[in-house]
């Protein structure tokens, strides 16, 4: 029923242990039971929803074709030897991509790297839909 982090996407069908997903993933209302009705139902609501979904794919696509020929800098404060004052996270980012004229959500930049405490050139993934993956190339510079 919704995107649920490292499990899956909304409408999957995904198997969890029986104590997860009937002490939290039902009582939440984030999943329901795969019963053989609730098969039926969804493979019906699935192909009435594909061309939808082709067409946020497409979109998805092309926004993807636009994002990887970006390369961003984000000037912060640092030391003498080049560590940062704080570290570099994705709303920085997201932050650097709408002023590219991107609107991004925060919540889809995963950095690669843990945590960014030194000037440099790192990498970001970007996921805009099922499949449809970016890698941001972006340097961190004093400013």
């Amino acid at each position: 029923m919704q995107d649920v982090p490292k499990l899956g996407h909304k409408n999957d069908i995904v198997t969890v242990r029986n104590g997860y997903g009937r002490n939290y993933l039902v009582p939440q209302g984030i999943a329901t039971e795969a019963s053989a009705s609730a098969k039926k139902i969804h493979a019906e609501n699935m192909k009435q929803r594909a061309h939808k979904e082709a067409k946020i794919k497409n979109d998805a696509l092309s926004v993807a074709e636009k994002l990887a020929t970006v390369s961003l800098t984000i000037g912060t404060k640092a030391s003498a030897t080049g560590k940062i004052y704080g570290s570099i996270n994705s709303i920085q980012i997201a932050e650097a991509l709408s002023k590219a004229g991107f609107a991004i959500d925060r919540k889809v930049i995963i950095i690669k790297d843990s945590s960014i405490k030194e000037l440099g050139k790192y990498t970001a993934k970007v996921t805009l839909y099922k499949g449809v993956d970016v890698e941001i190339p972006f340097e961190v510079v004093a400013e």
